[in-house]
């Protein structure tokens, strides 16, 4: 059949295609523009020599289905990967596929769920989560069908064991949390929690999406834990944003390997009947587990987060512990510098981290309630006024433990300036007239939306007439 008419698709000359792109690019805002403060999101700098390294024509011009052979430059990355991993993290097995953080909380629950189901416990159908845990954490384990248990912190904001000895029992498969948690806050008695849900036969499950502040300082295994997953997009500077694109490799103990999912870089020595290998006396290959869950992606991972990844680890070494220090460094000045200058206390308080002396560690919570109830000011109203001044606004109201809460973590990668220019203009948002911050922002592009409506009702087009 022939058309009558042709076909209404949108027409465009290239300079109206440039013209159009580059004001979209103009309108963006990520690490490369701003101060990006976005509490439990590490938006650190992404060093240039990463993207150089990983746009090398061995790296960027390879596909997933070539014999191993002709991949051996990659597969020697993976597994030089996988060991840096393991060693930071206290784990002796470790799989880059996951492709997103979620997505390596799932993976390493449904390793703990086959492990139990292995051992004839199919009855261990709870999973335990503080309220302070990462968000994800409830829904990645409900979607292994699991049943979360949701226990409270204490008035510290720290894990409660007396919470957590009343909501362990032989039905228990697992406990998720983040060390340090979400409040920014080091949980002491992390190696206690761990033995009471070993003592009841469950794992201790690590959420790496606060990574950054212990890196090189302390690991998940040496805590207690069992599975570990990592953000390579966080902690090992892989840039993201805007959905991605992400990485979440899992890090296991012995006793989990088997059910790592499927493939795992593995290398054996070099015979004389193998092609040209990597260059080290090795030859890489992929590995299946034995009791493997099977693929949570359809290739290996993202290759490209993994080379960059791999690229940051190489250079830092063993700087990646002072990376951690600056990241707290940083958290704890920009949080005692607000503090110091703001005026009146009663419309700013630190909520669930001890007294303001106490230190944090990467990120730290503000409650902006005693300013609502003074101003009629939110926290909503604070984040969006922030846009005025050239800032990507803090997290949101999360933890929903805070009422209304500012979470803050301005990374290792600031500087002293950035951050004392950060908390002047923060505070003098405190001070402003309360109309013209419930009415911000009024300098970008696009001034309120209506969130929900945006959320509901999705236009994801231009009009082409």
């Amino acid at each position: 059949m022939r058309r009558n008419t042709l076909p209404r698709w949108p027409r465009a000359s290239e300079p109206e295609l440039v013209r159009h792109y580059t004001l979209l690019s103009q309108r963006n805002f990520g690490i490369d523009t701003g101060f990006y403060p976005l509490g439990s999101c590490t938006m650190k700098h992404n060093p240039r020599i990463n993207e150089r390294i990983v746009q090398m024509p061995g790296i960027d011009r390879i596909h997933p289905l070539q014999p191993d052979s002709q991949v051996q430059g990659l597969l020697a990355i993976y597994y030089e990967m996988q060991d840096m991993l393991s060693i930071c993290a206290g784990m002796d097995s470790v799989t880059l596929q996951p492709v997103a953080g979620a997505q390596g909380e799932f993976t390493a629950i449904r390793c703990i769920q086959e492990y139990h189901n292995s051992n004839g416990e199919s009855n261990r159908n709870k999973v335990i989560v503080p309220d302070s845990a990462h968000g994800t954490n409830p829904a990645s384990a409900a979607m292994c069908g699991y049943e979360i248990v949701e226990i409270p912190s204490g008035t510290d904001g720290r894990l409660d064991l007396q919470a957590l000895r009343a909501a362990v029992d032989g039905d228990t498969a697992a406990m998720m949390i983040t060390n340090p948690s979400t409040l920014g806050v080091f949980e002491p008695e992390i190696a206690e929690a761990a033995r009471i849900v070993h003592e009841a036969g469950g794992q201790m499950y690590y959420d790496g999406a606060n990574f950054n502040a212990i890196l090189g300082k302390t690991d998940p295994g040496r805590m207690g834990f069992d599975a570990v997953h990592y953000n390579l997009h966080k902690t090992f500077s892989q840039p993201h944003g805007g959905g991605g694109p992400g990485s979440g490799p899992i890090g296991v103990k012995s006793h989990l390997a088997k059910y790592l999912p499927s493939p795992i870089a593995a290398r054996r020595a070099r015979t004389e009947e193998d092609p040209r290998g990597a260059g080290d006396g090795f030859w890489y290959f992929w590995e299946e587990p034995e009791c493997s869950i099977g693929k949570v992606q359809q290739w290996n991972g993202n290759a490209g987060a993994v080379v960059r990844a791999w690229a940051f680890y190489r250079r830092y070494g063993r700087d990646l512990e002072r990376m951690s220090e600056h990241a707290v460094l940083n958290a704890n000045y920009l949080r005692h510098r607000i503090m110091r200058d703001h005026d009146d206390s009663s419309t700013l308080v630190m909520p669930k981290d001890g007294a303001p002396s106490e230190v944090v560690k990467h990120e730290f919570t503000l409650d902006m309630t005693p300013l609502k109830d003074a101003t009629g000011v939110t926290a909503k109203d604070v984040a969006k006024r922030l846009l005025d001044y050239g800032y990507m606004a803090p997290t949101l109201y999360f933890p929903q433990i805070v009422p209304e809460c500012l979470m803050l973590e301005p990374t290792e990668t600031e500087s002293k300036d950035v951050l004392d220019k950060f908390a002047d203009d923060f505070l003098s948002i405190l001070s402003e007239d309360p109309e013209i911050v419930k009415n911000a922002p009024h300098t970008t592009p696009v001034r309120r939306v209506d969130e929900v409506l945006a959320a509901r009702q999705l236009i994801l087009r231009h009009p082409c007439e």
